[in-house]
């Protein structure tokens, strides 16, 4: 018995000294291991996706933060028309990776007229994401506008999360003097399921039509104008209190909704959402022109 006894209570110290070794020390995180608040949330994700590039793990298909990316950064933006583009719903398709057939263009433009000039100033208006393509709708698009379900989405997250009243997508509003129908339709039709792609992938497979380049000069001038500490704000891609709705789009681009409501003063105010529930969300508030507060869910 007593033998046994000391047997047991040597298999047993070791084992206890095993589990004092393996004790992970400390209770907090540190400094990278805790969660930022926006944008430094936003600047870790590139991080992070840039690394994944990197070591050949890019995603096979668009992942839904690269849609928010190509409509922050790329749906909105100027550029030169480098060739005529046709008007209609037709638009124009073109077949990714292949060469841009100048004859097919032209035989489109000549059916329904040129809605785009070469050297006009065009914008992208308006960006809609399918299985096997991307739709770019330049000036207002060639198809007109046509409802979507987004526009009748209602928030209702609890807590002191705004409930939504009315909701729109910032995709359907095109700028001043740019109506729905009087543009072009681009059709950029993959061979196999949209690949993930940057806003700057994204430009240069639209290359053989615009020239983005040409266009950045006036707002690098517009914002050398601003007070310093919204232009730090803006290079630093940072929504901040006080801006207003230019100089946001100018720091972080687009939002994928609005939404509408009055406070319990009866205030009309505006949220700009970034992301979408139940994933990391920004909500930028505006009352009158101003940029009023910025939260994050979840925090």
């Amino acid at each position: 018995m007593s033998l046994g006894l000391l047997l047991f209570a040597g298999a047993d110290i070791p084992g206890s000294e095993r589990l004092r070794n393996s004790t992970v020390p400390g209770g907090t995180f540190s400094h990278g291991d805790e969660i930022s608040v926006f944008p430094d949330d936003v600047a870790g994700e590139q991080q992070a996706a840039q690394s994944d590039a990197q070591n050949g793990a890019k995603a096979a298909t668009l992942q839904e933060y690269s849609k928010l990316e190509l409509i922050r950064y790329v749906s909105g933006e100027f550029a030169k028309a480098t060739r005529n583009l046709p008007a209609g719903k037709e638009g124009f398709l073109l077949y990714v990776g292949k060469p841009l057939s100048p004859e097919l263009l032209e035989r489109a433009v000549a059916t329904h007229g040129a809605a785009v000039h070469i050297g006009d100033s065009a914008q992208i208006t308006k960006l809609e994401f399918r299985d096997h393509a991307i739709v770019v709708d330049v000036n207002g698009g060639g198809r007109g506008k046509k409802g979507s379900w987004r526009d009748h989405i209602q928030i209702g997250m609890g807590g002191t999360i705004p409930t939504a009243r009315t909701t729109t997508t910032n995709q359907e509003n095109g700028p001043p003097g740019l109506q729905p129908g009087t543009g072009s339709t681009i059709f950029l039709e993959f061979s196999k399921p949209v690949p993930d792609l940057t806003p700057e992938e994204l430009k240069k497979i639209l290359s053989p039509f615009l020239d983005f380049a040409r266009q950045h000069s006036a707002s690098v001038q517009w914002v050398d104008t601003l007070p310093p500490e919204m232009k730090k704000a803006i290079q630093e891609r940072r929504p901040t209190v006080g801006m207003d709705r230019e100089e946001v789009v100018a720091a972080i681009g687009k939002p994928e909704h609005k939404v509408r409501e009055r406070d319990s003063e009866g205030n009309e105010i505006e949220d700009w959402i970034y992301g979408q529930p139940p994933s990391k969300t920004v909500f930028v508030r505006f009352m009158g022109d101003r940029v009023t507060s910025i939260k994050q869910y979840p925090q």
